[in-house]
């Protein structure tokens, strides 16, 4: 139980603090005009028969209607007379509509239309959203040449899993070479350092499609070439001993890819020809008649 004395500080301070607060009121009237509405007021304000106004100061109110309670500012703006809407209750707590009414009455006192200002805003918004990263990656993706099955898929799992996630919803013109490097060096933690380098070359095309299409001016994939970690090259050893043949043979008949890719495994080890002239070789070049390929 509390003690009498304790019971008289109390009683004590509680006048001390009641004296200053109405002695602050007294010296800024508009502090105590613009603190009426408190949040169990808001909270427990049902709608009536007909929608009504639960004013908080300042021309900031509380429109109580059926459909929900919004928040709204009344002001005036070269004579005339125009209502903000600042959001809905309870999306938009008390706390929160006074910061977003004292930012509109500060852009009304700099002589600016607080819903022109947030129409300018919207838009703008809109436009970042239009030319983000994200939205530019889908428009390039459907205007250049299709590829292969395989990689497009690989392409998509780049974007999808590596890169939006992280610049997706960024403007693409805002985006710089940290930016990007720190979004390749996610992929790099795991280990997947070529998968990081792929990322880049696939980025630095969306970038370069939205310098052509005036979106941006810089392409930042270009400025990362030395700065990703590079892979370990291994070079395999070519087969001297016959007895290894067979194995490799038996190797790829057995290996299973796509159609174009097990096609060409076949294919090399009875042409003997490089990788690079198996992939461009052309039906001109193949002499059915002696049956031999003449490049």
């Amino acid at each position: 139980p509390r003690s009498p004395l304790d019971s008289y500080r109390i009683h004590v301070i509680r006048g001390y603090l009641w004296w200053y607060f109405q002695k602050f009121c007294f010296r800024y009237p508009k502090f105590k005009a613009m603190q009426k509405l408190t949040a169990t007021a808001v909270k427990q304000a049902k709608p009536k028969a007909k929608p009504y106004k639960l004013a908080d100061g300042g021309g900031l109110y509380l429109h109580v209607k059926t459909a929900g309670k919004y928040w709204r500012y009344k002001y005036r703006f070269a004579g005339k007379e125009k209502l903000l809407a600042l959001g809905t209750y309870p999306e938009i707590s008390l706390a929160e509509a006074r910061k977003v009414h004292q930012t509109a009455r500060e852009n009304l006192a700099d002589g600016i239309d607080p819903s022109s200002h947030k129409k300018t805003k919207k838009s703008a918004n809109q436009s970042n959203s239009a030319n983000s990263f994200e939205a530019v990656a889908l428009e390039w993706s459907k205007t250049r040449r299709k590829k292969a099955d395989s990689t497009e898929k690989r392409q998509r799992a780049l974007l999808e899993k590596d890169l939006f996630p992280f610049i997706g919803s960024r403007p693409i013109a805002d985006i710089d070479a940290p930016e990007l490097l720190k979004t390749l060096r996610k992929i790099e933690s795991r280990g997947a350092i070529e998968t990081a380098h792929r990322a880049n070359r696939l980025a630095g095309q969306i970038f370069r499609y939205a310098i052509v299409t005036g979106r941006s001016k810089h392409n930042p994939s270009i400025d990362l070439k030395d700065a990703l970690t590079q892979p370990i090259k291994s070079h395999r050893k070519s087969i001297t001993d016959p007895a290894e043949v067979g194995p490799l043979i038996a190797a790829i008949k057995n290996y299973q890819a796509t159609p174009v890719v097990m096609a060409a495994l076949q294919l090399s080890p009875l042409f003997l020809c490089r990788p690079g002239e198996l992939r461009h070789l052309e039906w001109t070049e193949v002499n059915f008649a002696e049956t031999r390929i003449e490049l």
